[in-house]
């Protein structure tokens, strides 16, 4: 059909309000989606909305003319809270809306951590400031600040603030473990925290907040997504991670990671070619044409076992890359030399 036929966009939002009725809201939010024909992923909980969805142009704006001037987001939600850019309806392999407990899976209950307790927002021109200050005091050893990202290591391996603490996570749910194990770090420190859209800020510096540690706890408004709109050359250096078919979407030619096999400068992220393994894998284009496609050589191997497998199903995720993982890694103070430059 014509609408999906030409070049669209991406839509990242979120919204915490209360919301009375979730599963109503769930399939008002499908039944929309389906007639502007877009796909994507949106989490409804009582806590509000978070959704990621992907169409032609007209799609994409009328979906937003709908968002404002629906009740439940009216006051709320604004233009300005959806970040954008260039893909479509085929980014996604389809349309997923459901209930969840919580609009970002952080694994705490929005009861007992609530978005309400949130770090002090900066726009994208406040925190480039605070970054710059951040970094001229880190190279002469002195900062009380900590630039933190919230997101997974994967994500930070490809594009990240210069002289940020990345911490070595598979998901955010081990978010709060890793705050917990590391506590020292933050005692009396400004932390400054960001992550892709600014939603995992929201309870992440809740939870932070919560452990009364920090003098101060900034968060990144609108995510590293606002910033680069901003300051597509700043401070963030390499490619923004993306939760689609794209993976990754480029501001600054940088590249900051290297091909798991060569060293070489990479940073295009495939899927591991073993079959159950859900792992992403950095291969360049030489040593993929060398066979060399999964994450790890325990999932090389098994790709060469697998066919002989009837069901295959007992395979999921035992690989190298998820054994060696500390599930929460503990930072050693000391050792936490600031990688400023670029």
């Amino acid at each position: 059909h014509a609408m999906g036929s030409k070049v669209g966009e991406v839509l990242l939002y979120y919204c915490y309000c209360e919301v009375k009725d979730p599963e109503k809201l769930c399939a008002w939010q499908k039944a929309l989606c389906q007639h502007l024909h877009l796909t994507g992923k949106i989490r409804v909980a009582s806590e509000g909305i978070n959704g990621t969805v992907g169409g032609s142009k007209v799609a994409t704006s009328l979906y937003i003319d709908v968002m404002l001037s629906q009740p439940l987001f009216k006051d709320i939600l604004c233009q300005e809270d959806f970040k954008s850019s260039a893909g479509g309806a085929h980014c996604f392999p389809d349309l997923r809306v459901g209930v969840f407990k919580e609009i970002v899976p952080m694994g705490i209950d929005p009861k007992i951590v609530s978005y309400k307790e949130t770090g002090i927002h900066l726009s994208p021109q406040e925190f480039h400031r605070e970054v710059e200050q951040y970094l001229s005091q880190a190279s002469q050893g002195q900062s009380d600040t900590i630039l933190l990202d919230c997101r997974n290591f994967y994500e930070s391996k490809i594009g990240q603030f210069q002289g940020c603490l990345a911490p070595d996570i598979r998901k955010f749910s081990y978010f709060p473990s890793y705050i917990d194990e590391n506590l020292e770090l933050f005692k009396d420190k400004r932390v400054l925290m960001y992550c892709t859209g600014g939603i995992r800020c929201e309870r992440g510096s809740a939870y932070l907040r919560s452990k009364a540690v920090c003098r101060e706890v900034y968060q990144l408004k609108g995510g590293i997504h606002k910033y680069l709109e901003e300051f597509p050359d700043g401070f963030y250096r390499g490619k923004l991670f993306v939760f689609d078919d794209r993976y990754a979407i480029c501001s600054n030619e940088d590249i900051i990671s290297a091909c798991r096999y060569c060293g070489a400068l990479w940073d295009q992220y495939k899927l591991c070619s073993s079959q159950h393994c859900r792992q992403l894998v950095l291969t360049c284009p030489s040593c993929c044409s060398k066979g060399l496609t999964a994450c790890c050589p325990v999932c090389q191997e098994k790709e060469l076992k697998v066919t002989s497998r009837a069901s295959g199903q007992t395979l999921k995720e035992e690989c190298e890359c998820t054994r060696r993982r500390p599930r929460v890694p503990i930072e050693r103070v000391s050792q936490r030399r600031l990688d400023t430059g670029k």
